[in-house]
């Protein structure tokens, strides 16, 4: 056993403790959003949710397990197809939301046999041909009406106001838990695992990691949250169209959040999130030239920012506000140097970078 005290290993620091509190604080003041704020902000914030949900859900994918899914609108659909039917078969509208995207992270496991055979840009492409092979299937159910859609007729029920507060609160306690979930995983055993796999998969396995049942508890993480967004989505859309659900966009916002926020950092997919929200409500109706500028900025952002906004603050400064891994600190200085002495906290080495894989003791 190391008895060396000029070395302590420690996950919080003041400023991580500080914001936690913080993130406490604000989710109870955005539990109660509805009371507070007309429809048009609990709509926009509803919005916001379903899009961290897609960011963080493709980072835990890409950023942490390096599996590079082009196709995750599959699920994102699917979720929503699965509340249609359960709906249209007599379920209440509510529950049928949730379990739509039960349905849909189950169906994952047996296309992770698959899937997860592939690598790199195979798993890539492999992904969207699995999500444009629902798309066709989708569309060939005459519940749906093929590519004209169908409505969530049920909804109907509630009253507009009472539809919003539901849609809200219920997308609030998704993102909470998802996120808290992605955390708890990322700061266990599987996190180091599945960062061990992405980084050199061989080389993981030759250790002891398990490493298809560690890809594939990321893969049905993914897949379930991808679900669980696009039912919520259908909450607050009301219609579905294939073309629309499946379609490759909502894999390309992912991305694009991921990227700009910090692929592999755990603050960075949410800062994308926000940042993404925001260049969608000033300039979403500029037509063609949001896309074109929404491209634009992921170019420079790969080009000149690859550790996205976040990922950058960390490598500058070091600063961890949620940290998932650990990091190395020196007591004092003057076990070595004599009487020279160093702060308490001084920092030596911070080993929460995305490619450092240490677990606990």
């Amino acid at each position: 056993m190391n008895t060396d005290r000029r070395f302590i290993v420690e996950r919080w620091t003041r400023l991580s403790a500080a914001a936690s509190v913080t993130a406490a604080v604000v989710l109870v003041f955005l539990a109660v959003a509805p009371f507070l704020f007309d429809a048009n902000v609990v709509d926009s914030l509803t919005t916001l949710f379903i899009y961290l949900i897609l960011a963080v859900m493709w980072n835990a994918l890409a950023g942490y397990a390096g599996l590079v899914s082009v196709g995750q609108q599959a699920f994102f659909g699917l979720g929503a197809y699965f509340a249609i039917q359960l709906s249209y078969h007599g379920m209440s509208v509510y529950p049928a939301l949730l379990l739509g995207a039960v349905i849909a992270g189950a169906l994952s496991l047996p296309i992770s046999v698959l899937m997860l055979r592939l690598r790199a840009g195979e798993f890539a492409i492999g992904m969207w041909v699995v999500a444009e092979l629902a798309h066709l299937l989708v569309a060939l159910d005459p519940i749906i009406n093929g590519e004209t859609g169908v409505s969530l007729i049920a909804l109907n029920a509630y009253t507009a106001d009472d539809r919003r507060a539901y849609n809200y609160w219920m997308t609030l306690a998704a993102m909470v838990v998802l996120l808290a979930a992605v955390f708890v995983l990322l700061r266990g055993r599987l996190g180091a695992s599945v960062q061990a796999i992405r980084d050199d998969e061989d080389a993981a396995q030759s250790v002891g990691v398990r490493v298809l049942a560690a890809k594939r508890t990321i893969f049905f993480l993914a897949a379930f949250g991808c679900a669980l967004a696009g039912s919520l989505w259908l909450a607050t859309s009301i219609s579905f169209q294939p073309r629309t659900y499946f379609g490759i966009q909502w894999t390309a916002y992912m991305i694009f959040m991921v990227l700009v926020g910090g692929l592999g950092t755990f603050e960075g997919p949410i800062i994308g999130g926000v940042i993404f929200f925001l260049i969608e409500y000033f300039f979403g109706q500029t037509g063609v030239w949001y896309l074109v500028g929404l491209g634009a900025v992921a170019i420079v952002f790969a080009l000149f920012l690859p550790r996205g906004l976040w990922g950058s603050i960390e490598d500058r400064f070091g600063i961890r506000l949620l940290p998932v891994g650990y990091t190395l600190r020196l007591l004092r200085s003057d076990f070595y140097h004599g009487s020279h002495t160093a702060p308490p906290n001084d920092r030596l080495h911070d080993l929460t970078e995305p490619n450092d894989n240490v677990e606990r003791t």
